[in-house]
Protein backbone atom coordinates (compact mmCIF):
# COMPACT_ATOMS: atom_id res chain seq x y z
CA UNK A 1 0.00 0.00 0.00
CA UNK A 2 2.89 2.35 1.00
CA UNK A 3 4.65 2.07 -2.42
CA UNK A 4 1.09 2.83 -4.26
CA UNK A 5 1.15 5.98 -2.01
CA UNK A 6 4.66 6.77 -2.87
CA UNK A 7 4.40 5.77 -6.79
CA UNK A 8 0.90 8.36 -6.86
CA UNK A 9 2.94 11.39 -5.36
CA UNK A 10 6.01 10.71 -7.36
CA UNK A 11 3.78 11.05 -10.63
CA UNK A 12 1.59 13.64 -9.11
CA UNK A 13 5.20 15.55 -8.33
CA UNK A 14 6.74 14.98 -12.13
CA UNK A 15 2.98 16.35 -13.41
CA UNK A 16 3.52 19.82 -11.45
CA UNK A 17 7.11 19.98 -12.65
CA UNK A 18 7.38 22.85 -14.28
CA UNK A 19 7.93 22.71 -18.22
CA UNK A 20 10.10 25.15 -20.23
CA UNK A 21 7.70 27.46 -21.86
CA UNK A 22 8.42 29.13 -25.40
CA UNK A 23 8.40 33.14 -25.39
CA UNK A 24 5.25 34.44 -26.41
CA UNK A 25 7.29 37.83 -27.48
CA UNK A 26 5.11 38.72 -31.22
CA UNK A 27 6.82 38.53 -34.31
CA UNK A 28 9.91 37.06 -32.41
CA UNK A 29 11.84 33.75 -33.65
CA UNK A 30 14.31 32.24 -31.95
CA UNK A 31 16.84 29.24 -31.75
CA UNK A 32 16.66 26.84 -28.99
CA UNK A 33 20.17 25.83 -27.60
CA UNK A 34 20.42 23.30 -24.46
CA UNK A 35 23.66 23.52 -23.30
CA UNK A 36 24.51 21.33 -20.26
CA UNK A 37 20.41 20.73 -19.98
CA UNK A 38 19.87 24.40 -19.40
CA UNK A 39 17.68 25.63 -22.17
CA UNK A 40 18.38 28.88 -24.18
CA UNK A 41 16.57 31.24 -26.33
CA UNK A 42 18.68 33.23 -28.89
CA UNK A 43 17.11 36.06 -31.33
CA UNK A 44 17.00 34.90 -34.94
CA UNK A 45 14.77 36.83 -36.71
CA UNK A 46 12.24 39.55 -35.69
CA UNK A 47 8.81 40.68 -36.87
CA UNK A 48 7.37 37.39 -38.44
CA UNK A 49 4.36 37.16 -39.42
CA UNK A 50 3.88 33.72 -38.83
CA UNK A 51 5.28 30.64 -37.24
CA UNK A 52 6.04 29.34 -41.30
CA UNK A 53 7.74 32.39 -41.65
CA UNK A 54 10.01 31.16 -38.12
CA UNK A 55 10.60 27.94 -39.89
CA UNK A 56 12.06 29.06 -43.05
CA UNK A 57 14.40 31.22 -40.68
CA UNK A 58 15.74 28.67 -38.93
CA UNK A 59 15.98 26.34 -42.19
CA UNK A 60 18.12 28.76 -43.12
CA UNK A 61 20.19 29.36 -40.47
CA UNK A 62 20.57 24.81 -40.12
CA UNK A 63 21.35 25.16 -44.08
CA UNK A 64 24.40 27.89 -43.48
CA UNK A 65 25.97 26.05 -40.71
CA UNK A 66 26.25 22.80 -42.28
CA UNK A 67 27.55 24.97 -45.76
CA UNK A 68 30.10 26.42 -43.04
CA UNK A 69 31.60 22.71 -42.03
CA UNK A 70 28.85 22.23 -39.36
CA UNK A 71 27.31 18.91 -38.54
CA UNK A 72 24.36 19.94 -36.77
CA UNK A 73 21.42 18.13 -38.75
CA UNK A 74 18.28 19.08 -36.13
CA UNK A 75 17.51 22.65 -34.96
CA UNK A 76 14.77 23.52 -32.69
CA UNK A 77 13.39 27.17 -32.13
CA UNK A 78 10.22 28.56 -30.77
CA UNK A 79 7.91 31.40 -31.97
CA UNK A 80 5.04 32.63 -30.08
CA UNK A 81 4.28 30.17 -27.19
CA UNK A 82 5.19 27.21 -29.91
CA UNK A 83 8.21 24.84 -30.61
CA UNK A 84 9.48 24.69 -33.98
CA UNK A 85 11.56 20.95 -34.71
CA UNK A 86 13.52 20.76 -37.82
CA UNK A 87 14.75 17.05 -39.07
CA UNK A 88 15.34 15.11 -41.77
CA UNK A 89 11.46 14.56 -42.27
CA UNK A 90 10.73 18.23 -41.86
CA UNK A 91 9.02 20.53 -39.45
CA UNK A 92 7.02 20.19 -36.87
CA UNK A 93 5.83 22.43 -34.27
CA UNK A 94 4.53 21.41 -30.50
CA UNK A 95 3.65 23.23 -27.25
CA UNK A 96 6.27 21.77 -25.34
CA UNK A 97 10.06 20.42 -25.96
CA UNK A 98 9.25 16.77 -25.19
CA UNK A 99 5.38 16.35 -25.79
CA UNK A 100 3.29 15.69 -29.05
CA UNK A 101 3.98 17.11 -31.91
CA UNK A 102 2.27 18.31 -35.09
CA UNK A 103 3.90 17.50 -38.58
CA UNK A 104 3.50 20.73 -40.71
CA UNK A 105 6.00 20.43 -44.02
CA UNK A 106 7.58 17.59 -45.13
CA UNK A 107 10.59 17.22 -47.30
CA UNK A 108 10.63 16.78 -50.88
CA UNK A 109 13.13 14.68 -53.07
CA UNK A 110 15.33 18.07 -53.56
CA UNK A 111 15.07 18.35 -49.85
CA UNK A 112 12.75 21.24 -49.76
CA UNK A 113 10.12 22.01 -47.76
CA UNK A 114 6.42 22.03 -48.39
CA UNK A 115 3.20 21.17 -47.19
CA UNK A 116 2.59 17.66 -47.23
CA UNK A 117 -0.91 18.01 -49.10
CA UNK A 118 0.74 19.38 -51.75
CA UNK A 119 3.29 16.79 -52.18
CA UNK A 120 0.66 14.33 -52.31
CA UNK A 121 -1.51 16.59 -54.95
CA UNK A 122 1.90 16.50 -57.49
CA UNK A 123 1.73 12.75 -57.09
CA UNK A 124 -2.10 12.15 -58.27
CA UNK A 125 -1.71 14.76 -60.76
CA UNK A 126 1.26 12.59 -62.08
CA UNK A 127 -0.59 9.42 -61.54
CA UNK A 128 0.46 6.15 -60.36
CA UNK A 129 2.15 4.29 -63.26
CA UNK A 130 1.61 0.38 -63.21
CA UNK A 131 2.21 -2.22 -65.66
CA UNK A 132 0.10 -3.27 -67.77
CA UNK A 133 -1.39 -7.01 -68.43
CA UNK A 134 0.77 -8.69 -71.19
CA UNK A 135 -1.15 -8.71 -74.42
CA UNK A 136 -0.62 -11.26 -77.21
CA UNK A 137 0.44 -10.34 -80.75
CA UNK A 138 -1.21 -11.42 -83.62
CA UNK A 139 -0.75 -15.24 -84.68
CA UNK A 140 1.44 -15.94 -81.57
CA UNK A 141 1.13 -19.12 -79.73
CA UNK A 142 -1.32 -18.77 -76.63
CA UNK A 143 -0.26 -20.42 -73.61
Amino acid sequence: MRIVIVSTALLILAACAEQVQAPRDPGVCYAVNRPDGEVQFNVVARDQPQIEFCAARLEEMRLRFLRLGGSTREVTGAFQGQFIFIDARGVSFGRTLEGGRFFALARTGDGRLAMPGAIQRDIDALGIVTEAEPTAFPGAPQG
